[in-house]
């Protein structure tokens, strides 16, 4: 289980309205120039990660691997999510800021 605080935030930019989820929706996002961080679960499988992958290069979109399916799914009550975008630069800010003190952590623990 991941930690609370970044699932907590992605909860509430769901209720913002400020996050949208599933490969197609965050590929539109991302073409439309909306996308300030795209989230990509661990176990995302291959095929999306490549298509997603384009696109974010393609934009030029901020993208960060975290957590898997089940958990960030859950966090956002959306089941089988593997593509998360986060579209307000606040929250994206935030959450990137957060996912990364969670991989400093666990990187001094190891």
């Amino acid at each position: 289980m991941m930690p609370d605080k970044v699932l907590r935030y992605l909860g509430f930019a769901k209720k913002a309205g400020q996050l949208v989820s599933g490969v197609n929706t965050c590929t539109y996002t991302m073409h439309r120039g909306k996308a300030a961080l795209v989230i990509l679960a661990e176990d995302i499988s291959e095929n999306s990660e490549k298509k997603i992958m384009k696109e974010i290069r393609k934009s030029g979109s901020d993208f960060v691997k975290y957590g898997t399916i089940e958990d960030l799914s859950h966090a956002v009550g959306q089941a089988g999510r593997s593509v998360f975008a986060i579209t307000d630069d606040q929250f994206a800010k935030t959450i990137l800021n957060e996912i990364m003190r969670e991989k400093d952590k666990r990187r001094m623990c190891e």
